[in-house]
């Protein structure tokens, strides 16, 4: 399957999943959870692509449902989110994964 038939075929299936949910409306920026579940397979384990995807999106919801930003503000936080495990990714590659992984999260934790 060519590249453009993966997207168009998970375009709809997103549109279809979030139909279903209830969340018609919803903005996902698919390029940028795709590289970030790519990057967290490829630097930690296959396992963290889905769960790294779920914290981002679960940070995202969080703010969307506190904030009257809406939309605006998840995809702000989402963004923030990408960046900062993007950037755990990268210190697990060049082989500093467990010191500042532990600092990050106690950081977000404030």
């Amino acid at each position: 399957m060519a590249v453009n038939d993966e997207m168009q075929t998970l375009a709809e299936w997103c549109e279809q999943l979030a139909r279903a949910l209830e969340i018609p409306d919803l903005d996902v920026d698919q390029e940028l959870l795709l590289d970030l579940a790519r990057k967290s397979a490829d630097q930690v384990i296959h396992a963290a692509a889905p769960v790294t995807a779920f914290m981002v999106g679960y940070v995202a919801g969080q703010k969307a449902g506190t904030d009257d930003a809406g939309s605006a503000g998840a995809r702000e936080a989402t963004a923030r989110a990408a960046d900062i495990a993007f950037r755990l990714c990268e210190d697990r590659a060049g082989g500093e994964g467990g010191k500042d992984a532990g600092r990050a999260s106690s950081a977000g934790a404030g």
